[in-house]
């Protein structure tokens, strides 16, 4: 890490990163394969395409056995299903809401960049009573281009008045790590997060590999140090 490095912001990922949304998605997901005829899948299974979307759980999941039709009739469903059960069960990863507070005790800001949609994502952090704690939230509709598009990321740091260059992001996918380096952003690779078994997450260009909340502050204690 340069010596000059300045950190002002710490922006995340949402869905495996700063939330366990799992539980919620995949419900919603198994109720909606219910309702049109398909069988239910294996938590498990599933949870590492959850960072792709909502449409890539689906594909993943049915393969060649439904149509491009019923897979976007499984998709409404299954976004209307989440969107009435935004929270039911999705907690934080263990360590992220110390990992937050000590980020604030800081003086330091922090915000999320998802490509989850807003009207998933704002009812979700008011749920989770962040909206008034972060410094900025965008979607994958709040501009014109989703991650790893740098867009969504200067956007960010517009709201929360930064540079880009003081930011650091985090995220447990590729596309991510790709968005924060396309801002000139540090970047950490969250390995706790919704990974593939093939996934290499050491591989994917990021500054720092973190495989739990708690090293976001050894790592940011690191860089106020220089």
């Amino acid at each position: 890490m340069p010596t000059d490095f300045n950190l002002s912001c710490v922006l995340f990922d949402l869905d495996g990163t700063l939330v366990d949304t799992a539980p919620d998605l995949i419900a919603c997901m198994n109720k909606a394969f219910r309702h049109h005829g398909f069988p239910m899948v294996d938590p498990e299974a599933i949870k590492p395409f959850i960072s792709f979307g909502a449409m890539a759980m689906i594909k993943d999941c049915l393969g060649d056995t439904a149509t491009v039709q019923e897979q976007d009739a499984i998709l409404t469903s299954m976004l209307d299903f989440y969107q009435d059960n935004i929270a039911e069960h999705s907690v934080f990863f263990t360590g992220i809401l110390d990992t937050l507070t000590e980020i604030e005790a800081r003086d330091l800001k922090w915000g999320v960049v998802t490509n989850k949609r807003e009207r998933f994502t704002l009812p979700l952090m008011e749920a989770l009573q962040l909206t008034g704690r972060a410094a900025c939230i965008i979607s994958g509709d709040t501009t014109g281009h989703p991650k790893p598009h740098p867009e969504p990321m200067l956007e960010a740091c517009k709201r929360a008045a930064v540079n880009p260059l003081e930011c650091v992001y985090i995220g447990d996918a590729p596309h991510d790590i790709t968005a924060g380096k396309n801002a000139q952003m540090k970047t950490l690779a969250a390995a706790y997060g919704y990974l593939k078994p093939d996934d290499q997450p050491e591989t994917w260009g990021a500054d720092a590999l973190i495989t739990t909340p708690a090293q976001i502050l050894t790592w940011i204690d690191t860089a106020l140090c220089r």
